[in-house]
């Protein structure tokens, strides 16, 4: 007997950083379709398949998009086959700075999975200062609202954008395919209302952009989105992290943030990896070295150009001596973002590095009593290549913004290590130590 179609949130996320607003559900670093049938039937109210699409260019980021997409049809077509129904309510996770491959990967779920009443742009993103109103999406500094154009977020090599007014940016990123006066707009008077009428009568794909200063507005947003695709409308989102809370309504977290440390295997130190160049890495990294005992291990990466080799095992036999030592170390890459003649370029060069990280990350110490991963790209190839963990499960948040997960069990190098992901953009200048603090059994404040 065929039963009722349970709703699953699937959020495909273009780096690992998604799951910094929830606990208990997993993560998937691949999305072959028995792998995503695990996750579908998993007790959780979501998951997310992390694409890592954000490091890779637009034509990568397509077809990475395209065979998920393709796998995850197949995988609920077999559980329809099943007698086990699945309704999915697809998300494609990106930034809250509004960086990232828009409109290549909506577009392209829109192509496998759709067709869709509408898709909805909801950057707004609380635990990270991110709000929008009057359709402008702001980040908070000291307070005060200031326009993402005005940030050095707006300036990314690859990503940058002009407006942050949503309509317009759609219009800007669109290339004008999306006019700004077609793109629908929910207001914080809207969405704090009764907007069950205009959820029905969305169509064709149409593009809309949600406000929201705090999670009781994403919440009443999302209980009414729920309620139309309860009566069948089919609905897609470009959003940051904090829809998918509201989504979840999960209870608060098992593990308390300070309670973190009890996952630290056998109390040992760790290792704290820093691949993220943005300002606001740069300043919590300062801070964390002022801050704590960590030992600042740099990765020259003008070295790595030139003399990789001895670069590696200088820097092996060195996290090897702290940890005989049983101190704990930050290892950096060199500071700044280096400017490269073509987008091209910049990502080969990108690649090389994570792909040397991914080799640190492979060679740690054995004994290693927890790693924290400083930035979504570094985050996502420390676990699916550096770790090479199929799904991983998220205990809870360590801090606004970064989960914790661990490694199984059976894990052949770092059986039980617990790991940390730490956005690149989120967090004052102390969040950094804050957290090393707390993970840290030996640091004192």
């Amino acid at each position: 007997m065929t039963q009722t179609p349970t709703t699953k949130i699937i959020a495909i996320d273009d780096d690992p950083t998604g799951s910094q607003t929830v606990h208990s559900c997993l993560l998937l670093t691949r999305w072959d379709p028995e792998t995503l049938i695990e996750a579908l039937t998993d007790a959780a109210p979501l998951f997310f398949v992390l694409s890592n699409t954000r490091g890779m260019s637009a034509e990568d980021a397509a077809r990475v998009t395209r065979e998920i997409c393709v796998n995850l049809r197949q995988a609920l077509a077999s559980l329809e086959e099943a007698g086990r129904p699945i309704q999915p309510l697809v998300v494609s996770r990106s930034d809250s700075t509004l960086r990232g491959h828009y409109p290549v990967e909506t577009d392209i779920i829109a192509e496998e999975l759709g067709p869709f009443d509408a898709h909805f742009l909801v950057p707004a993103f609380f635990e990270g200062g991110r709000i929008t109103r009057d359709a402008v999406h702001s980040l908070l500094v000291d307070g005060e609202p200031v326009p993402v154009n005005q940030t050095e977020f707006a300036r990314d090599s690859v990503f940058g954008f002009q407006h942050a007014f949503l309509p317009d940016y759609v219009e800007e990123k669109t290339a004008g395919r999306i006019r700004a006066g077609e793109v629908e707009r929910f207001s914080l008077a809207d969405v704090r209302g009764d907007i069950g009428a205009r959820l029905l009568g969305l169509a064709d794909n149409g593009c809309c952009a949600v406000d929201g200063e705090q999670q009781s507005d994403l919440d009443s947003f999302a209980r009414q989105v729920l309620a139309a695709v309860g009566q069948g409308k089919r609905f897609l989102f470009r959003s940051a992290a904090s829809l998918l809370t509201s989504f979840a309504a999960l209870p608060p977290q098992p593990v308390a943030a300070e309670a973190m440390s009890a996952y630290v295997r056998g109390g040992r130190p760790g290792v704290v990896l820093v691949g993220s160049h943005v300002a606001k890495s740069t300043r919590q990294l300062e801070t964390l070295i002022e801050q704590t005992h960590a030992v600042p291990i740099e990765i020259d990466l003008e070295r790595l150009t030139q003399d990789e080799e001895p670069l590696f095992h200088e820097l092996i036999d060195r996290l090897e001596t702290a940890q005989h030592e049983r101190r704990g170390v930050v290892l950096y890459t060199s500071r700044g973002e280096r400017q490269f003649p073509t987008k091209a370029e910049r990502l080969a060069f990108g690649e090389r590095v994570s792909g040397f990280l991914v080799r640190l990350v492979r060679s740690l110490p054995r004994e290693i009593g927890f790693l924290i991963s400083k930035g979504g790209i570094t985050s996502n190839d420390t676990l699916s290549q550096g770790l090479a963990l199929r799904t991983a499960r998220v205990l809870g948040q360590i801090h606004p913004g970064c989960s914790v997960v661990r490694c199984p069990a059976d894990h052949p190098r770092f059986p039980d290590l617990p790991v940390v992901i730490f956005p690149g953009n989120v967090g004052g200048d102390d969040a950094l130590a804050s957290v090393y603090r707390i993970i840290d059994p030996q640091e004192t404040r």
